[in-house]
């Protein structure tokens, strides 16, 4: 559980770096793209330590390997904790969001977007809501930390 917890702590540190300090030099989309990766990497490592948690306390089996089962699983065992639920929807957001193919446009600009086609849809991502992305993600990463020392 600790070691999941403190791999998805490093995985934050690193798009911290990216945001505040890549993205102010180098304004391209893929900085974006390897911020999504990362944080689909530190939503993944939260997810697993909620279900090690689980697993200790004898309420599932073993840990999926899938990551639909493991949104599945901590939606179901956590159904009375909307912010766990909305992490895990998040986790498969961000992941069809990295899959989808996209368009660059203002690239080494303030104002960089990158546009993806995600088939019914289109999602603008730029430098203000891949922020806004991150803060939550932050947010979401203490109320699990909470929940893992039985805070919560």
């Amino acid at each position: 559980m600790k070691d999941s917890l403190d791999k998805a702590n490093e995985e934050l540190k690193r798009v911290d770096h990216l945001i505040y300090v890549s993205l102010k030099y180098t304004r391209t989309c893929d900085i974006f793209k390897s911020i999504i990766e990362r944080m689909i990497n530190a939503i993944e490592f939260m997810l697993d330590s909620l279900l090690r948690k689980l697993e200790d306390e004898g309420k599932i089996d073993s840990v999926p390997d899938q990551p639909i089962a493991k949104c599945n699983t901590v939606k179901k065992e956590y159904n009375n904790d909307n912010q766990i639920k909305d992490l895990a929807d998040l986790y498969v957001r961000l992941r069809q969001m990295n899959r989808a193919s996209f368009e660059r446009a203002r690239e080494f600009r303030r104002h960089v977007t990158m546009t993806l086609d995600m088939g019914t849809e289109k999602v603008e991502i730029n430098i203000d809501n891949i922020t806004e992305y991150f803060k939550r993600i932050k947010g979401d990463y203490e109320h699990v930390e909470k929940t893992i020392k039985g805070e919560i």
